[in-house]
């Protein structure tokens, strides 16, 4: 069983569990609705209301499992797993791989993968994506399995404290081997996928730094301070350098490697319970690797 637990403290003394779990537990108004509505709040043992009035040291607990499903099906899969406690489970996901089942892709996935693992570990979960990478993307993807996780962690990704970090071999060398690209963002249209520098676009911000210099390429980390659409890849080509082997911001490259040379290699940030610091790094796969030897 998946449960917080806290004991209330001296300010929290004659006050409301509500507000409790609001400002000392971080709940959203709808995870304390729903934990309520399935009596899975609890203090010292004995599921109470929402207009429970505390005491001090009595012991709080919210039973963080609910009864859910998803409509898609689990398929066994073979899976990366980098990082997995109570609350989170971090993948590497492989390039190729669509994340989530859509229309065009309804088996296959990610999530279909990791449905199958969380039945099989015995773990009562859905698939709660926090982050995504494009089909061609390879890397690090976080997977809440409660909704407190996911809730907590969503809204930690918006804070100066959770680090993205990308890997990407681009064409050619960067004059600048280390800066800070500052260009607004915007989609072309309504069913497009490619995104242009616009000002209409929204804040757009990618730090990043040449790590070796090849004959025609440079391997450039990117750390993102913001998270849009095709952030890197746009940007990369707006110094222009676009990334190898995409199509879309640049060109296909397929006899040097067969999707865009885009890894999200790096991680830093708090699991939400334990508030333990995690610095998750996936190694660069092979046909990145392979380019590079190309290259050199």
């Amino acid at each position: 069983m998946s449960n917080l637990r806290e004991i209330v403290p001296k300010e929290y003394d004659k006050k409301k569990i509500r507000e409790f779990l609001k400002e000392k537990l971080g709940l959203s108004s709808r995870l304390i609705k729903g934990a309520s509505i399935d009596k899975r709040i609890f203090v010292d043992g004995k599921a109470v209301k929402m207009n429970y009035v505390l005491n001090l040291g009595e012991k709080i607990e919210v039973d963080l499992c609910k009864n859910e499903s998803q409509d898609f099906n689990a398929e066994k899969m073979d899976l990366n797993i980098v990082y997995e406690d109570e609350d989170i489970l971090v993948l590497n996901k492989e390039p190729f791989m669509v994340v989530h089942p859509t229309k065009r892709h309804q088996s296959g996935t990610l999530a279909n993968g990791i449905l199958y693992y969380f039945k099989e570990t015995n773990q009562n979960c859905i698939v709660r994506l926090v982050s995504r990478l494009d089909m061609n993307t390879s890397g690090l993807i976080i997977i809440g399995k409660n909704q407190y996780a996911h809730m907590a962690l969503s809204k930690e990704m918006r804070g100066e404290n959770f680090k993205k970090r990308y890997l990407a071999i681009v064409h050619g060398n960067l004059k600048e081997k280390e800066g800070t690209i500052n260009a607004p963002i915007y989609r072309v249209g309504e069913g497009t996928l490619k995104r242009i520098i616009d000002p209409r676009g929204q804040e757009s911000i990618t730090h990043y730094k040449v790590l070796e210099s090849f004959k025609d390429g440079d391997l450039v980390e990117c750390l993102l301070e913001t998270g849009r659409t095709h952030q890197i890849r746009v940007h990369l080509s707006h110094l222009g350098h676009p990334i190898f082997g995409d199509s879309l911001y640049g060109t296909e490259d397929e006899e040097y490697i067969k999707r865009q040379a885009l890894h999200a290699y790096g991680l830093d940030f708090e699991s939400p319970r334990t508030k333990k610091k995690l610095s998750l790094r996936a190694d660069i796969p092979k046909d990145m690797k392979n380019l590079i030897e190309k290259l050199k």
